[in-house]
């Protein structure tokens, strides 16, 4: 608020900055915009002190469709369109936590490019029992107020990065090193994501392995190495 007052600017509400967000959001979701040009506006948003620019963020962007089937109409044709869809790789998907929880588990198919929307509610990907289709399975999460959790089996090559505020961004991965084949065919996970006063945790477990079971064999591990070490 000094910092607005000072720019002889009249401040923001932060009322229209979360609204500016919540339109990239579906811009985003809607394909509109690239991963890295959602993450520059959404920055821009939350610092920019010129109610113009921020107007600027959405202005040359394309309108956002609105459906105009009835809802039960709308989920009979989701519901049948999943079944229709079963086993096959779609090419992107979005999973809404808003007050909630949404997770994914057990024996799925995640798309090729994921969108998780977590507001004041939390997600779960687990994906060691999850089918791939080749190459890259991108992932992207938007949090505020919220958090996410995925679950990522030991063989698969995992990128992280992300921006948090007043959060965490975490890959708790013993095995950094791995990479993706050379010829990109083999499955590998994207993550990328924005936090805001939420969490994003990437961590590895064996199929049907608790946290506290990973834990206890991370731990066995390390100290297996160390006495190799000694030896």
């Amino acid at each position: 608020m000094e910092r607005e007052e000072r720019s002889g600017l009249s401040p923001i509400p932060q009322e229209r900055r979360q609204s500016a967000i919540d339109a990239l959001v579906q811009h985003y979701a809607a394909d509109h915009i690239t991963v890295e040009e959602f993450e520059r506006r959404v920055d821009v948003a939350h610092r920019t002190l010129d109610p113009a620019e921020l107007s600027r963020l959405t202005s040359d962007l394309p309108a956002i469709r609105q459906p105009t089937i009835p809802e039960p109409e709308a989920d009979r044709l989701i519901r049948r369109g999943a079944e229709v869809l079963a086993g096959a790789v779609r090419e992107s998907q979005t999973l809404v936590a808003i007050m909630g929880g949404v997770e994914r588990r057990g024996t799925w198919t995640p798309a090729r490019r994921t969108v998780v929307i977590a507001f004041m509610g939390g997600a779960e990907l687990d994906f060691r029992d999850a089918r791939f289709g080749p190459g890259v399975t991108e992932v992207f999460i938007f949090a505020t107020m919220g958090g996410v959790e995925i679950i990522v089996p030991p063989d698969l090559p995992v990128d992280t990065s992300g921006i948090a505020i007043m959060g965490a961004f975490e890959h708790r991965d013993q095995h950094m090193d791995r990479v993706p084949d050379a010829d990109g065919d083999a499955p590998s996970l994207k993550v990328r994501g924005f936090v805001m006063m939420g969490g994003v945790e990437v961590s590895v477990r064996m199929p049907g392995e608790s946290a506290r079971d990973a834990s206890r064999r991370i731990k066995a591990e390390r100290k297996r190495r160390r006495l190799e070490g000694g030896q």
